[in-house]
Order: C-alpha cells, then sequence, then structure tokens
C-alpha cells in the first residue's frame, strides 16, 4: 500500500484537509428500502475530512453509508455521507470520526 501527496486533486478553498493518493480496495454497506446492500470498490484518495472511491454500486447524492477500508496501521471502519457521483467514482464526507480515528488516517498520510 502506498500513499503519496494527491498532486492532481485541486485543493478547493472550502476544502480543509489536504488529500492523498490511496488506493486499496474498500467495503461499503447501505441501507436501500428493501433492505442492507454491501458493494465493494477501490479508493482513489484520502483526508481527514473523507475519501473518493470508485464503487460498483449506483450511490446517491445524500445517503448514508459505512465505510470498511484497510490504513497501513488498522482497519477504519466509519459512517459517512455521499457528496458526489460523477460514473462510477463517488466522494464521502467522513461523519463523527473519534480523534483515535483522525488519527489514524493523519498517521497513514504523514508518512508520504
Amino acid at each position: 500500500m502506498q500513499l503519496r501527496r494527491a498532486q492532481t486533486v485541486k485543493q478547493t478553498p472550502t476544502r480543509r484537509h489536504a488529500r492523498f493518493l490511496f488506493s486499496v480496495p474498500v467495503m461499503l454497506r447501505y441501507l436501500l428500502p428493501d433492505g442492507l446492500r454491501t458493494t465493494r470498490g477501490m479508493s482513489v484518495d484520502i483526508s481527514e475530512g473523507g475519501m473518493a472511491a470508485v464503487v460498483q454500486a449506483g450511490l446517491h447524492v445524500g445517503e448514508t453509508v459505512e465505510i470498511n477500508l484497510a490504513l497501513p496501521a488498522s482497519p477504519l471502519h466509519t459512517l459517512a455521507i455521499v457528496r458526489y457521483v460523477t460514473g462510477g467514482r463517488s466522494g464521502f464526507e467522513f461523519l463523527g470520526l473519534t480523534p483515535e480515528q483522525r488519527s489514524k488516517i493523519s498517521h497513514a498520510t504523514v508518512a508520504v
């Protein structure tokens, strides 16, 4: 697993955290009217505020998902809201990260 500062990702004035290229398998779980769904994908980049991933499912902006992904030290399990969907790529804003979870992400990206 290799992390690099995302030079191709445009930083906007509204972005609070720097993003880093980060490519690992991701598992998402989300609720539909007919039940719980699970899908898989591949992360594209990550920050302390959220991440982007290419996923197999047709997610919708505003949906809440559970995200599971492998960070170098230990797995990250958290909730996120879908902020954008473009083609197969989706952007997620992490919800309610604990200080420990933020630290995991920070430590994973500091080594870059």
